[in-house]
């Protein structure tokens, strides 16, 4: 299993912060890697709530699937997610500081079937994601502040 931490700020509150993000069907929006985000299933969002992501995994488009399984706004959101090949669990954290929100962002990622066998040498590609992921939330949640 890969771990990947990341850590942005925001001027948006903890709220507007949170429920941006806690809603999967904007990652597209602020994670390069995602092609296509959408809420599949309907109702406010809260735990069960489900998402449709096509993801880049190793060069081609594959589907996931990720629901919410811990919801507690604005503090925290966990996401678990599972498609081709790959499982995936996103805890996301909201902490109010002095001019905004810090959001930890914590992704631990299981590969599956024959790409298993590749994770142990994808640490620096996975890292690499993670860290696209974090600079596209902050650039999305400094464009939210500035509206």
């Amino acid at each position: 299993m890969t771990r990947l931490v990341e850590q942005v700020t925001t001027r948006l509150p903890a709220e507007a912060a949170f429920a941006y993000v806690a809603d999967f069907s904007r990652q597209s929006e602020w994670d390069p890697n995602t092609r296509s985000s959408r809420r599949i299933d309907e109702g406010p969002l809260s735990i069960g709530a489900r998402f449709a992501l096509e993801v880049n995994v190793g060069g081609r488009s594959a589907p996931m699937e990720y629901r919410i399984t811990e919801y507690d706004p604005p503090h925290r959101v966990v996401l678990v997610g599972e498609g081709s090949g790959v499982w995936s669990s996103d805890e996301i954290s909201f902490t109010t500081i002095p001019g905004g929100t810090r959001v930890d962002y914590v992704a631990e990622i299981k590969l599956r079937g024959i790409l298993a066998l590749a994770q142990p040498l994808m640490g620096g590609a996975l890292a690499k994601i993670g860290r696209g992921a974090a600079e596209g939330m902050r650039a999305a949640l400094e464009a939210q502040a500035s509206r």
